[in-house]
């Protein structure tokens, strides 16, 4: 059975750090392609980061210089390092795995509040 658990989510001051985890069990971790999702309320779903499974990366504009995403295939975990963070980063932040057969998945969420 497939699973993909978020964690790290929280309250967090503008202009701070913060760490999102995902880990992935069920399928080969290392043949799939990863992404952050977010979804802030009355928005659509936006992609935030993608990390393929050569490691490659790509952001969206908004997060370009203060978002990293990486990955351990030993520990079937990729994660987000969130700095500099800004209000509008606001948002339930999903894990998504994108496989070789088009397969995919999707993490249940965990949420990130910045605010002072």
């Amino acid at each position: 059975q497939v699973h993909l658990v978020e964690s790290g989510g929280g309250l967090v001051q503008p202009g701070g750090s913060h760490r999102l985890s995902c880990v992935g069990s069920g399928f080969t971790f290392s043949l799939y392609n990863m992404n952050w999702y977010r979804q802030a309320p009355d928005k659509e779903r936006e992609l935030v980061a993608r990390i393929t499974y050569t490691g490659s990366t790509t952001y969206a504009d908004s997060v370009k210089g203060r978002f990293t995403i990486s990955r351990d295939n030993a520990r079937n975990t990729m994660y987000l390092q969130m700095d500099s963070l800004k209000p509008e980063d606001t948002a339930k932040y999903y894990c998504h795995a994108w496989g070789p057969d088009a397969t995919n998945y999707w993490g249940q969420g965990t949420q990130v509040t910045v605010s002072s």
